[in-house]
């Protein structure tokens, strides 16, 4: 009997043994770095992932060769007018995505002048950072979410700016809802429904980043990708308790880039569009991995989830109105202060780093 209890024992000790190892090994990696050539670093985002890439490339302008915004409003939408921090949610879900009519929606030009002000008080980059920067603007013409004449004062900001014409490219014309683009997706063009990826024919990834960088090699097939896709602890970047940022974040390395300097972008999701919500999808097949791999290009992905009670962010967006702020009175999200650009920042520095021995 006793010798019976002890091999119980034994196996339920070799049982957890096992099992605690299995865990261990599925636990995210350390970040590696890479030696990137962080002069020449991107990104694009979808809905409050635009907002974020429009704040971040802004902030951050001085780092950055360009950016894509998909059905997102300029940058500090919510500082459009005089109002206190307190109506910024009000006005991030009016003013910044449905107006009743252009008149109530953003300014882009008085929005730079705000800019210029958060400038000289060295709360941002200099803005001469931007001019000679390349961006990609998009609006979906049935998309009611965020409506194009929000986006068309992002266009308004950028050649405030300084940017010239040929630099900024607007597509609004295409029958889409509320999403990206890409050739071949469950959800139809001109609908906006969950995963948020429609079917438009084409990869907006890619366009995104062949205005970016210029002419690109072809993109490579999904299934025959040189690099993988790293899941990784996002965590140790993260600096403060409002963030509503993910334990874990992920990373697309072309094989190339294990042994030579590359170029990063930065893919930011949008609301319900993370990880903890639509497991890979945003990852693997949004086209941007295909379309990097053969151009050595790193693609970030870094995320956001859902939190129902502090910071109060239900829907997992990106902040652009003040939740990951640690004083409420003086919000910090669309300035170099800002937690979740700050963690963004510490990763894409880590990507630059010597590559492990």
């Amino acid at each position: 009997m006793i010798k019976t209890g002890l091999k119980l024992l034994a196996v339920l000790i070799f049982s957890i043994f096992i099992f605690h190892g299995a865990v261990l090994a599925e636990e995210a990696a350390k970040l590696s770095g890479y030696q990137a050539d962080l002069s020449q670093t991107s990104l694009s985002g979808l809905s409050s992932g635009a907002f974020m890439t429009a704040q971040f490339h802004v902030a951050y302008s001085d780092r950055l060769v360009g950016a894509g915004i998909i059905a997102g409003g300029p940058f500090y939408c919510v500082g459009s007018y005089e109002t206190d921090p307190e109506q910024f949610l009000e006005q991030a879900t009016s003013t910044c995505m449905n107006p009743l009519t252009e008149s109530v929606g953003p300014d882009g030009k008085r929005l730079f002048k705000k800019a210029q002000e958060l400038a000289k008080a060295n709360k941002i980059a200099d803005l001469n950072n931007l001019k000679d920067d390349r961006v990609y603007l998009f609006s979906g013409s049935s998309d009611r979410v965020v409506k194009t004449v929000v986006v068309d004062k992002v266009k308004d900001f950028y050649q405030a700016a300084g940017l010239p014409s040929e630099n900024i490219k607007y597509e609004k014309n295409i029958n889409a809802g509320h999403g990206i683009i890409v050739e071949e997706a469950r959800v139809s063009c001109s609908d906006t429904k969950s995963p948020f990826i429609n079917d438009c024919d084409f990869m907006q990834s890619h366009r995104i980043l062949e205005h970016i960088y210029g002419k690109l090699n072809p993109a490579v097939d999904s299934n025959k990708l040189s690099g993988k896709i790293i899941r990784f602890d996002q965590s140790e970047f993260i600096d403060g308790e409002n963030t509503s940022m993910s334990r874990e974040a992920y990373v697309y390395v072309p094989e190339a880039c294990k042994k030579e300097s590359c170029k990063v972008h930065v893919a930011i999701h949008g609301c319900k569009q993370g990880a903890t919500e639509i497991d890979d999808t945003y990852y693997t097949k949004t086209g941007y991995n295909e379309i990097a791999d053969t151009n050595r290009i790193i693609v970030l992905y870094p995320q956001v989830e859902p939190s129902a009670s502090i910071p109060y962010n239900p829907q997992g967006c990106w902040d652009f109105w003040g939740y990951s702020s640690a004083d409420s009175d003086n919000p910090v999200f669309h300035t170099r202060e800002s937690p979740q650009m700050r963690a963004i920042v510490a990763m894409l520095e880590r990507l630059g780093q010597p590559r492990p021995q």
